[in-house]
């Protein structure tokens, strides 16, 4: 095969394709993750850890949705199994788990963290955040 023009636009001229051969690869895949996402993420509690699992502990994570730690980890192995993220090892041993994908990116609202928490604690903890927060937001004014 005999090359015409310039080799050194060979280089150029073949990323120019593959950046183009990305963007339709992910124009077309969009909607079945966005898909996968809403299968595999069901609740409003699922949807918040996995927005929240960016490499942090299973406890902090845990702290965010209001579920407890060991259910977060069995999620990280189902959404690790669907490739919706990587298990990272960690020091002393363990793992965490880091998304692959914005939810917002597909369109897919994250839940208010105040909404997933409050839902989870009893009447007088709800009373003390909502408290917290008017405080907050009078030191704010």
């Amino acid at each position: 095969m005999k090359i015409v023009g310039n080799t050194k636009d060979i280089p150029e001229r073949t990323l120019s394709v593959l950046e183009e051969i990305l963007k339709w690869t992910r124009v077309t895949a969009i909607p079945k993750v966005k898909e996968i996402l809403l299968a595999m993420l069901p609740t409003d509690e699922e949807k918040v850890a996995y927005h929240c699992s960016t490499g942090r502990n299973s406890r902090r994570v845990a702290k965010k949705t209001g579920v407890d730690h060991t259910t977060i980890a069995r999620w990280w192995k189902k959404w690790y199994r669907a490739r919706l993220g990587e298990i990272q090892p960690v020091k002393g041993g363990g793992s965490r788990f880091v998304r692959s994908f914005s939810l917002e990116n597909f369109g897919i609202e994250v839940p208010s963290l105040k909404k997933i928490v409050s839902s989870t604690q009893t009447p007088h903890i709800e009373e003390a955040v909502e408290k917290t927060e008017r405080e907050t937001n009078d030191r704010k004014q």
